[in-house]
């Protein structure tokens, strides 16, 4: 760990020297245009005077905050150029575009024409990002840690302990990425990640891709990116054998499964939608868990809109134009109010139809929604998102869907094309056939240090598992990112520590608290005890999302995103056939079989 340390301290010190030599060249460059009478520098400091030395020191503590968030690709040098252009732009927006008049009292204007005058801005920015990013890199090549990194496949043959860890969410890339750091100079340890899909979605965001805030790409991290000294495999798991200690693993692109052994599993598969055998909702509910959902629903909701256009029968119009959620916590609420956002924003595309012809509607089983909240926050979030006209069924289920209508457990139908379900889930159901203790759920039930007491070898985290929360009275932990994320961090060193015959560790982790974006830039959040409601949650809903994203690519990505959404209105574009519903035949043969 003291090497880990030693290699950040070596890449802050590289960024800000980069980034110091980077606003050098920033402030010669503008000088010399002589464009305007004071040159606006980094975050909106003149580059003439005093404003110099401001200039210098932004531009040195950005360069070492890069450095801080840094992670090197060798042979990316293209790449990296490309993002610190991005991460100039930026820093124009956010600079000169927006900290400056907020600082002298003015509304920002982010109109053409203020642009267009700050071309010249815009140029020595995106030129300070391209050096820092690539001197950054440059040094790092030339002057690295000097350690001895073994990639996948250059592995020692008396390796001692293999580590396959079996899922690509939070909790996996978390073990993955913390083995990867511990054991990157050790010979005898071989780490195998092996995942559905080759990214790491940020789920918090999916909500905003739905709508077409964001970008699908830009939430999904690169596994082999983020983990570029991990064997990874991307397939299916089609059968763990714990006697055996193997695990059978079908490639996406290969017929043949092959046999993948381990000393330790991981257990990080998370869940799959639960829909508790209600008739029509495997067919007929859109569920909101992977990238090809949210694209799917973005794609659903135009596709009606477009439909209505030019719909004569007001019945048909209405249920095309009629959108419910079934699920109130924070997946169901951010997924109506974004839709909402989402029409509100395109409706001016559609000359036939007005924001009044569209109906919102969230079902939930509850009297009150965002359980997860304090009740006051649940009211006030109610109090908004009905303020613009979203209806809420509340103390009712969904009890049945089918083609064009929901019909909910007291009776009432509602016509609609558009059903979204947030209001369950399950373990993967590859883990039903598993030897370990399980609960009702079918999570694999953990002890403190995260491992299956009964089965030598296993540990678990995430959704699959059910692990005892020592802050609160040994109550299962809440399935969120937060503790997947720091249990595949505790797996991982107890793993090393299992390997090395040392004490492990209990897992303990307080949650510093809950966030939930209501759309309109208003949220609500609760950290560390305190409430805060309206635009400072939404902002710090924002900040503190952006902070976790992995990388820094996707940072800059995700905050041009939201920088542009501010400006421009949600694009209408299609470029998918899918419509967005739940689809069983997607899901791995022996997933299909076990959830018959």
């Amino acid at each position: 760990m003291r090497f880990v340390a030693r290699m950040a301290r070596r890449e802050v010190l590289f960024g800000a020297l980069a980034g110091l030599l980077a606003g050098v060249v920033f402030a010669l460059a503008m000088q010399a245009e002589q464009m305007r009478v004071e040159v606006t520098g980094l975050a909106g400091t003149s580059t003439s005077g005093a404003g110099l030395v401001v200039h210098l020191v932004l531009a040195t503590l950005i360069g070492a905050g890069v450095g801080l968030q840094y992670r090197h690709e060798p042979g990316s040098y293209a790449a990296q150029i490309t993002l610190g252009v991005t991460f100039g732009l930026l820093g124009w927006i956010l600079g000169p575009l927006t900290i400056r008049p907020l600082a002298e009292g003015i509304i920002p204007d982010w109109s053409i024409a203020v642009a267009s005058a700050g071309f010249p801005s815009l140029m020595g920015h995106m030129l300070y990002g391209a050096l820092t990013v690539g001197g950054l890199y440059w040094a790092v090549q030339q002057w690295g840690s000097g350690a001895v990194l073994v990639r996948p496949g250059e592995r020692a043959e008396n390796r001692v302990q293999r580590i396959v860890v079996l899922g690509g969410g939070f909790g996996g890339m978390s073990a993955a990425q913390t083995l990867e750091r511990m054991t990157r100079r050790r010979r005898d340890l071989d780490v195998t990640l092996v995942s559905q899909s080759n990214f790491l979605l940020f789920t918090p965001m999916l909500a905003e891709v739905a709508s077409g805030a964001l970008e699908a790409q830009h939430i999904a991290a690169p596994i082999r990116a983020a983990c570029p000294f991990t064997n990874f495999i991307h397939g299916d798991v089609e059968r763990i054998d714990t006697e055996k200690r193997q695990v059978t693993v079908r490639s996406r692109r290969s017929t043949t499964p092959q046999a993948v052994p381990y000393d330790h599993l991981v257990l990080a598969m998370g869940s799959v939608p639960n829909f508790h055998g209600l008739p029509g909702l495997a067919e007929h509910a859109i569920t909101l868990k992977t990238l090809e959902d949210a694209v799917g629903l973005r794609h659903r909701v135009l596709s009606q809109l477009e439909r209505a256009d030019h719909e004569s029968d007001p019945e048909v119009r209405q249920r095309l134009l009629t959108f419910v959620v079934a699920g109130g916590g924070f997946a169901g609420a951010e997924t109506i109010a974004e839709l909402f956002d989402l029409v509100s924003s395109v409706r001016r595309y559609y000359q036939n139809l007005g924001l009044a012809d569209a109906r919102f509607v969230l079902v939930h089983s509850r009297h009150r929604i965002l359980p997860e909240l304090s009740a006051e926050l649940g009211a006030y979030a109610l109090e908004k998102l009905s303020a613009r006209g979203i209806e809420f069924r509340l103390g009712c289920r969904v009890a049945a869907a089918a083609e064009g209508s929901v019909t909910l457990d007291d009776g009432a139908t509602i016509p609609c094309e558009t059903f979204v379900w947030t209001a369950g889930n399950q373990p993967n159901p590859i883990l039903r056939d598993l030897g370990c203790a399980k609960n009702r759920a079918g999570q694999v039930v953990g002890d403190a240090a995260l491992q299956a007491p009964d089965t030598p070898g296993v540990w678990a985290v995430g959704d699959a598992a059910q692990i005892p929360d020592l802050t609160n009275e040994g109550q299962p932990c809440p399935p969120t990112a937060q503790h997947a994320l720091r249990q595949g961090k505790r797996v991982s060193e107890n793993i090393v520590a299992t390997i090395d015959g040392r004490q492990l560790k209990p897992f303990r982790y307080r949650a510093s608290g809950s966030l939930v974006g209501l759309g309109h830039r208003t949220a609500a959040a609760e950290l560390w005890g305190h409430k805060f409601s309206g635009l400072l949650a939404w902002f710090m809903w924002r900040t503190i999302y952006l902070s976790k994203l992995p990388g820094l690519e996707r940072k800059a990505r995700v905050a041009l995103d939201w920088a542009l959404d501010l400006v421009f209105p949600r694009d209408i574009v299609m470029t998918t056939a899918a419509d967005g519903r739940y689809d069983p035949a997607a899901q791995p043969a022996a997933e299909r079989e076990r959830a018959t």
